[in-house]
């Protein structure tokens, strides 16, 4: 049975940061996890934008996320085999930490006025690697934390990942202004190797035992896993919950560039914090708010709030360029996006096993990653019409034909992209709510 029972709530003080060496690392680690994730999408979007580049082209450039929701497919590789240095989490984590530091710097010398299939492999390339950091990062925090630290390693996991993605998403936007997007790419990957240090010093797991071979560390997680009642309809719902939300955030630094008519700086500036603030803001209300709730009722209520704040971004789009609503639209639309992150992580540790929760972590993360990953050609389309679908030598294998919808009515109709999960969720409830409940000893 997966295990359910939480830890309690603990509070981080600079005291207890510095005399913890693991939360310490858990802190850093997550910092480091973070810094790469906007730089081959919403970031490498606002270069793009800013050059011209057309939006459907930006849609496609959205699937480079694609190896964020198949990391799973090599996770057993990085739990089976060890590099012959600082021990089996901590080196390959140093060895992506090193090659990202060097993809980064390379995807900041491409010329989004060339050719753009460079730079979309380049990106792919960067996210490989961020993904691969990311599930040794993920196990390496769940070896070496001890069960009374896994709050607080928690809470300092996602300051560390989302003071990340504010220096790569907002302040790169800004220094854009200034350094030029090469020079801006080049100190984001001087920041990258920099994270190194922080494997180096980060102490060792104390008890870790490895699958005596590779078929062994695939197979019985996925055994266990789909062996438990109803999982094909709970691993549906993990996949819908973020529908609503992937479609606002797909083409974001596009909408309020080229949709709207702000410029890099005014996005990274205003709108980027803004970002940051507010989903940091409904992380922390999410997780007060999921203590009383419990778990289905947190999933009920922040995925309709998740789903119905992509309102504001329709009303942005009829506003037009206006300070005060983007920051509103994007404030309420992050802090419901924190509040759904919150839930939707809560379920996915609720749906592991501890005995397997390196692989069936990276798995279940994956399928929900999946929306984020593959709906940008689809949004770009449906703002600006046209075909979509899989085009090989100047054939169309599969199309569609869309109308165009615009920004205003294209976020009124995604509004209610999240409504299946909701009603998967209520059809599931008995479920949900089993796995709320402490598993028997």
């Amino acid at each position: 049975m997966s295990s359910s029972a939480r830890p309690a709530p603990a509070r981080l003080t600079l005291r207890e940061l510095s005399a913890n060496g693991r939360v310490l690392a858990a802190l850093t680690l997550g910092f480091a996890s973070g810094l790469p994730f906007n730089l081959p999408q919403g970031t490498l979007q606002a270069w793009l934008a800013e050059a011209n580049v057309s939006l459907k082209a930006i849609g496609w450039f959205t699937l480079v996320a694609i190896p964020y929701w198949l990391k799973f497919l090599w996770a057993p590789l990085l739990d089976r085999y060890s590099p012959p240095f600082l021990g089996r989490r901590r080196g390959w984590i140093l060895i992506f930490q090193v090659a990202l530091a060097l993809s980064i710097a390379v995807l900041g010398l491409q010329s989004p006025g060339g050719a753009l299939w460079p730079i979309a492999m380049v990106g792919l390339v960067v996210v490989f690697l961020s993904a691969s950091q990311d599930i040794v990062i993920d196990a390496y925090r769940t070896d070496v934390l001890l069960p009374a630290e896994r709050g607080l390693g928690s809470t300092a996991t996602q300051l560390g990942y989302r003071a990340a993605t504010y220096v790569t998403g907002a302040l790169a936007l800004v220094l854009s202004a200034v350094l030029g997007w090469r020079g801006t790419y080049m100190l984001m990957a001087v920041l990258m190797a920099a994270t190194a240090a922080f494997t180096v010093i980060a102490p060792e797991p104390l008890h870790v035992e490895r699958p005596r071979r590779l078929a062994e560390a695939v197979r019985e997680p996925l055994k266990e896993l789909l062996a438990r009642p109803g999982v094909r309809w709970l691993l549906l719902f993990t996949f819908l919950y973020k529908f609503g939300d992937a479609f606002a955030i797909a083409l974001w630094s596009a909408f309020l560039i080229k949709g709207v008519g702000f410029t890099a700086a005014q996005v990274g500036a205003v709108g980027k914090v803004t970002m940051i603030v507010a989903l940091m803001l409904g992380t922390v209300t999410g997780g007060v708010l999921f203590a009383r709730l419990g778990l289905y009722w947190s999933l009920l209520v922040f995925g309709l709030l998740q789903s119905f704040s992509n309102l504001l971004y329709s009303l942005l789009a009829a506003v037009g360029r206006d300070l005060p609503t983007m920051v509103v639209a994007v404030g309420f639309d992050q802090f419901a996006a924190g509040l759904g992150a919150v839930a939707l992580g809560a379920f996915i540790m609720a749906m592991c096993d501890t005995r397997y929760s390196a692989f069936q972590f990276a798995l279940l993360s994956s399928i929900a990653a999946i929306p984020r990953s593959v709906l940008g050609p689809l949004a770009g389309a449906l703002v600006e019409g046209g075909q979509v679908g899989i085009h090989i030598g100047g054939h169309w294998l599969f199309s569609l034909s869309l109308p165009a919808l615009g920004w205003q009515r294209f976020f009124f109709v995604t509004t209610f992209a999240g409504l299946p999960a909701i009603a998967l969720l209520w059809l599931l409830r008995a479920q949900v709510r089993a796995l709320d409940r402490p598993a028997s000893p």
